[in-house]
């Protein structure tokens, strides 16, 4: 055989190989897939700097200076009035089930001080549990507290206006005063490595029984398609506890991450959380011929996961789109919930609206699952 180079034989064997690839639709179809949905969500989707955000407004001083500040807060596009509550505490409990990002509080005597020269304060509460969300806005405030007012304070109110802003702006941010991203990051990672390690093990684990050739001892057995789901699930079940352990004593160790609320409630959370990619994984690894396709998959479930929860970029920056899909995804509401028990001390009362669209992915993608697997078996 001739030892030079041929190109006659490097042809055959490029044809050969593009041949097989494109017999293989699914592992073309994500090679293609998967760089137009990275393009789509971060030239689309992807926003640091989040707009009209939900604003809670206590309005105890009804005066044309209160309606002239409400119109500024609204007119720098970073507020948006969503809700009038009584007074404080309902205010703060928007906040706390994560309803507003933001709560503005104008005292009964605001108008009466200010014009009396007395620099009244404004109190403006922050959510901050996502330091990257309320940022700009929180700038946007300072400039509203120098020029929001200079239209008002004309004639005898003119001598209100000296070099220092009329009112004194009093931020609040709670949950996280000093603003640290370790108070996000940490405990969104939680949900981040159980979503990949969850989905990725369950799927390569049918498909590996595929491929050694160990399906049929399964099907010889009188093991119920259920009972085998069950059964493949509950071991990562325990290891997705075993890396919840090594996630929450590095975030106390190392991150000094508050635990405020319930232990066992958060336990509870993770247990469902897991379970709902666990069903992804399987019915991955029913629609995969071979492990680099559940791989391929996994990825694909993850991408969307990771970059439309909210865990790295703000969610209310994203298009009402992609705020659709991200409210499709499990980890977009567990990370609600984690940070929401972690910073907040959220009880059951508070986490429901974020529990039932989570059970019903975890119901949905089981039905699918099996569904898919009874198919598998036939």
């Amino acid at each position: 055989m001739s030892t030079r180079f041929s190109l006659p034989r490097t042809t055959a064997v490029f044809l050969k190989e593009f041949q097989q690839m494109l017999r293989d639709r699914l592992t073309f179809a994500m090679a293609v897939g998967i760089p137009v949905l990275q393009l789509v969500l971060f030239g689309y989707a992807i926003n640091t700097d989040p707009k009209h955000l939900p604003t809670a407004l206590v309005a105890a001083d009804a005066s044309p200076i209160t309606r002239t500040l409400a119109a500024a807060l609204q007119n720098t596009g970073y507020f948006e009035i969503t809700a009038q509550p009584a007074g404080e505490a309902e205010a703060a409990a928007l906040i706390d089930a994560g309803r507003v990002q933001f709560a503005v509080v104008i005292p009964a005597d605001f108008t009466r001080r200010l014009v009396r020269g007395e620099q009244p304060q404004l109190l403006v509460v922050v959510d901050g549990t996502d330091p990257s969300a309320s940022g700009n806005a929180i700038a946007a405030l300072n400039v509203i507290a120098a020029q929001a007012l200079q239209r008002d304070l004309v004639g005898p109110l003119g001598a209100r206006q000296p070099a220092a802003p009329p009112f004194e702006l009093v931020i609040h941010k709670r949950y996280n005063p000093e603003g640290l991203s370790r108070y996000n990051i940490v405990p969104g990672l939680i949900g981040t490595v159980l979503t990949m390690t969850m989905v990725m093990l369950t799927g390569l684990a049918m498909t590996r029984e595929r491929e050694r050739g160990t399906m049929e001892n399964l099907l010889a057995t009188p093991v119920r398609p259920a009972e085998v789901m069950v059964g493949k699930i509950l071991p990562y079940v325990v290891v997705g506890y075993v890396q919840l352990a090594v996630v929450l004593a590095a975030a106390a160790l190392l991150f000094q991450v508050p635990m405020e609320g319930s232990p066992a409630l958060l336990l509870a959370m993770i247990g469902l959380f897991m379970l709902a990619n666990l069903a992804v994984g399987f019915t991955f690894s029913t629609l995969a011929r071979n492990q680099l396709q559940a791989v391929q998959m996994t990825f694909f479930f993850f991408l969307p996961s990771l970059l439309l929860s909210g865990f790295m970029f703000p969610f209310r920056g994203m298009p009402p789109w992609a705020q659709a899909i991200g409210e499709v995804l499990p980890l977009t509401h567990f990370n609600r919930i984690v940070r929401g028990i972690l910073l907040k001390g959220n009880g059951l009362a508070e986490l429901l609206p974020e529990l039932w669209p989570m059970l019903g992915f975890l119901l949905v993608a089981g039905a699918v699952a099996l569904k898919r697997y009874r198919q598998t078996l036939d």
